[in-house]
């Protein structure tokens, strides 16, 4: 295919949109996207996405209107999204995760003027369509060569044709509604474009660079935390559409992988994975981290393999990076996810007087810079709370040591208070993890007429381990202080996670109400505290 550039689009604005088309001119024949062994070279891709952008606006698409999208990783979502990007048009991808209701929900909240659909998830969005408020009769289009790109429907609210500016938004992602309904993020050009410079400072990637993109990208760090940089500069994106451990573990050796961005889930099962002790991960230099903090058991058994893991820490509103510590220096500093990108300020500030801290203090994270987002969609209020002045407040607990390293110590909206004391669930978890025959825990708070507040955990014990209560509450005892201490300890075998496997306490709370409720034992135990019958097996919901 021969690429031609769109006179609009060269005399425009250099926006996101015109990273792929600059590409193209400078390196037509690289390859851009290898997604599953079919490969799409700059200039093909370029070309698709601006006959895609043209077609848009000429059906009356354009900067103020969404296209939503449910779909998989796949050639044919970036090229949709490039072709957003270039015909100013913000791109909204949307969980296939989700069931027909959820669905709905978000598709009513980001109201798209269009919406793409790839074939293997038309059932769960046509049912979504058909029961979401205010969308019936909605123009729908299937991605690809033989939908959106032969015919687009045409707009119900044509757009006047405008130049795309920095402030248009870009990318709309909704979060994961872990305590409420879910809100869409909204990240402008600039907001990614200062994003992806920071990256590329930081973390840098050049064209030889093959780049492995496993995460969903319904995510933000599925397009800002390496693949659009990878676009940027001219390297390879490996897309695989969804997490088998063997299988990524083959796509790292065969397409010889130099850099990836995963969760630490994701990462244990590479390591558990009965291929990994055999696999060639030779071409791997850079392997980022995020979500959550690594355990240290588990940077060891990268690091021992010489792959050498770079804790990054970040959230949606922030598009998403925030801090990162280097590899060098993260065998040093367990826990740790390091110091500020470039471009970006943080403070630590007093949660209660909003006070600025200074030195070696925990207090919550607040971020400014140029790539903070823009607002929530149609939630004015919320953008309120969300912000003091330029700063976002993350709602984060963090600790910062003299040498200027954060660690994160709990969410603020986690932490519950039993008897007069802050309880930090995560430094409870912490604790019943010390035991061996501990695979991962998760405390929750729940509401007491005595305490204000009690502890409940969630355990999961190590495969085939036999272990009980008193075992855990007596370890419990032994690490932490009396106030610490779980008023329940449930056995499960494994905790529900969100979409990018981060915990979903908000179904653990639940949970743990009906659980206190309902046990007879939940009076008044050793130091007034309730103490827990014996354990059972639930399933994770």
């Amino acid at each position: 295919m021969t690429w031609n550039a769109d006179p609009d689009i060269d005399d425009g604005p250099h926006t996101i949109g015109r990273w792929i088309v600059d590409r193209a001119a400078r390196s037509p024949e690289r390859i851009a996207i290898d997604d599953r062994g079919v490969t799409t070279d700059y200039a093909t891709l370029a070309a698709r996405a601006t006959e895609l952008a043209d077609a848009l606006r000429r059906a009356g698409y354009g900067p103020g209107d969404r296209i939503a999208t449910v779909s998989g990783n796949s050639t044919d979502h970036v090229l949709a999204f490039f072709a957003c990007a270039i015909a100013g048009i913000a791109f909204v991808p949307l969980s296939w995760r989700l069931t027909p209701r959820e669905l709905a929900d978000v598709l009513t909240r980001s109201a798209p003027a269009l919406v793409l659909i790839e074939d293997e998830h038309a059932a769960l969005a046509g049912e979504a369509l058909r029961v979401a408020d205010g969308l019936a009769g909605a123009p729908v289009a299937v991605l690809g060569t033989t939908g959106v790109e032969v015919a687009v429907p045409s707009a119900a609210h044509p757009r006047p044709r405008r130049p795309v500016r920095d402030d248009d938004p870009l990318l709309v992602i909704f979060t994961s509604g872990s305590e409420a309904a879910p809100k869409g993020v909204v990240l402008t050009h600039a907001n990614c474009f200062w994003n992806n410079l920071a990256l590329a400072q930081a973390l840098p990637l050049g064209q030889d660079d093959v780049v492995l993109a496993m995460l969903p990208q319904f995510h933000v760090a599925a397009w800002n935390c390496q693949p659009l940089l990878a676009w940027w500069v001219g390297a390879t994106v490996v897309l695989e559409r969804s997490f088998h451990p063997t299988r990524v573990l083959q796509l790292i050796a065969d397409r010889r992988v130099t850099a990836m961005m995963g969760v630490p889930t994701q990462y244990r099962m590479l390591a558990d994975d009965r291929e990994w002790a055999t696999t060639d991960t030779a071409s791997l230099r850079l392997a980022l981290v995020g979500g959550a903090t690594m355990p240290v058991a588990l940077q060891d058994a990268w690091t021992a393999r010489g792959i050498a893991l770079t804790q990054g820490y970040g959230l949606t509103e922030a598009a998403p990076n925030v801090l990162h510590l280097p590899a060098a220096e993260a065998a040093g500093a367990p826990g740790a996810v390091g110091r500020p990108y470039p471009h970006v300020a943080v403070r630590v500030v007093d949660p209660s007087s909003e006070l600025p801290l200074e030195g070696e203090v925990t207090g919550e994270l607040w971020v400014r810079g140029p790539s903070v987002f823009a607002g929530y969609l149609g939630d004015d209020a919320a953008t309120a709370r969300a912000m003091s002045g330029e700063w976002l407040r993350t709602g984060d607990l963090v600790s910062r040591d003299a040498d200027g390293v954060f660690r994160v110590v709990d969410r603020l909206k986690d932490i519950f208070i039993s008897g007069g004391e802050n309880v930090a669930p995560a430094e409870v978890e912490y604790a019943l993890c010390l035991h061996p025959l501990v695979e991962a825990a998760a405390v929750v708070g729940v509401p007491d007429e005595v305490w204000g507040e009690r502890g409940v955990a969630f355990v999961v014990p190590v495969a085939g381990a036999a272990l009980s209560v008193d075992e855990l509450l007596a370890h419990a005892r032994r690490n932490l202080a009396a106030f610490k201490i779980p008023v329940h300890i449930e056995q499960v075998d494994a905790l529900p996670r969100s979409t990018i496997e981060k915990l979903a306490r908000s179904r653990l709370r639940e949970r743990a109400r009906n659980l206190v409720s309902r046990s007879p034992q939940s009076a008044h135990g050793e130091s007034g505290r309730a103490v827990s019958g014996a354990p059972t097996k639930g399933e994770s919901r």
